[in-house]
């Protein structure tokens, strides 16, 4: 009985404490309020903050599809290079290319393209920061994609390369007609996922005052006080537009689908 009091007092005390921290309401009383009204709130310029938040939507997915096309063509030429035969410095410049820009963390790359290269190179120096963040978000992503181009080179049978050497083709010819058409159907799945990936790396674009999703959320909060709206708005966005790109690739990769087709791992086809 002494223990079930000493308990009872103890509960009694902390209730009290809960009042006083919360100006006599109990913890247990606290209701947590939706205010979803808040996106039809002025944010003080004369636009409210849906407006805004769709005009950090729309600087997100410029970001991101610039990105997309400046990795896909680097990656692809890159990727290319990886897997020419008798061209040993090409390989090597490719190599290069490949283990610097993936081995440096995105976010010091996005700081080394906006602080140091134009200090470096002055002609950068007038180049918009939307354009910097474009190429340090493309330059990271080609180097992973050039190494599933390279995986997917190589994943097709050396028939493939006789294939077109018999035809008379040259090599820049055979990689054109016969080999990149098949490789790129291979790697679609794994380009689908880096594809998603850089639209939601686009979110470190905030770090260089990008206004972009992530940076309208951290502000937005700061000024309403509505973080959990705000963020969650922001992560229906994120996924919307992930969903679209996931669902785009899925309809390429039904079109372009070769009935029968089979991939012949490990038989080392670019070399």
């Amino acid at each position: 009985m002494a223990c079930g009091g000493v308990l009872v007092q103890a509960v009694g005390a902390a209730q009290v404490r809960d009042q006083e921290d919360t100006g006599g309401t109990t913890l247990a009383e606290i209701d947590m309020t939706w205010d979803w009204q808040v996106f039809l709130n002025d944010d003080g310029s004369g636009r409210t903050y849906i407006q805004w938040m769709m005009d950090a939507w729309s600087w997100t997915l410029a970001v991101a599809g610039c990105s997309w096309v400046v990795a896909v063509s680097l990656g692809g030429i890159m990727g290319t290079l990886r897997t020419l035969p008798n061209s040993p410095w090409l390989v090597r410049l490719a190599n290069v290319w490949v283990e610097l820009f993936r081995n440096i963390p995105l976010l010091v790359q996005i700081f080394l393209w906006y602080f140091v290269v134009p200090k470096v190179i002055p002609a950068f120096q007038q180049v918009p920061g939307f354009v910097l963040v474009v190429f340090a978000l493309g330059f990271f992503t080609s180097a992973r994609i050039a190494e599933q181009v390279r995986a997917g080179v190589q994943a097709l049978p050396k028939g493939q390369r006789y294939a077109g050497m018999a035809l008379g083709f040259t090599t820049a010819q055979t990689y054109r007609y016969v080999i990149l058409p098949m490789a790129f159907r291979i790697i679609l799945p794994p380009l689908t996922s880096e594809s998603m990936n850089l639209l939601k790396n686009s979110s470190v674009a905030f770090a260089v005052s990008i206004a972009e999703l992530t940076m309208f959320a951290m502000q937005a909060q700061e000024e309403t006080s509505r973080g959990i709206e705000v963020y969650l708005a922001v992560t229906i966005l994120y996924a919307i537009s992930a969903f679209a790109v996931n669902r785009v690739f899925g309809f390429i990769e039904t079109k372009v689908r070769i009935p029968g087709f089979i991939v012949a791992g490990g038989t080392g086809g670019g070399h």
